[in-house]
């Protein structure tokens, strides 16, 4: 695994747990428990943040030091709801421009049911702004 951004609150807060950043493939797990709504609203946005996650940390691994990625557009598609256990995702890369980058992102539970599929797309900057 190569070395991650700082862990933010919310990653904590989630117990994200990164197990692979590159520019090309991120994947990493997090836990879900006690989910009993129908269509599981809470863990759908929390596959939502997963999915973000990823796509921001491999972005961030594009970008490069002196460079940072901004203006995140993330499309995610709930297909159901998380129940009790282990999900993971895996981010991978639909293009890496200089100025730009997308991935696709996949959020599986552990029986390898899709939960939420995401397209995230970021702009590179240099870390001035320009």
């Amino acid at each position: 695994m190569t070395d991650t951004p700082a862990r933010s609150e919310l990653v904590e807060r989630l117990g994200i747990q990164i197990l692979e950043i590159s520019a090309e493939r991120a994947v990493a797990t997090m836990p879900v428990a006690g989910n009993t709504q129908p269509y599981g609203l809470l863990h759908g946005g929390a596959s939502a943040a997963l999915a973000e996650t990823l796509g921001s940390y491999a972005a961030a691994a594009h970008a490069g030091p002196g460079r940072t990625a901004v203006g995140i557009e993330l499309n995610a598609t709930h297909h159901r709801s998380a129940r009790d256990g282990l999900v993971t995702g895996t981010a991978t890369a639909l293009h890496l421009g200089r100025t730009t980058a997308s991935y696709e992102i996949v959020v599986e539970d552990s029986a390898a049911r899709r939960l939420c599929t995401a397209r995230l797309t970021c702009l590179l900057l240099a870390a001035d702004g320009s």
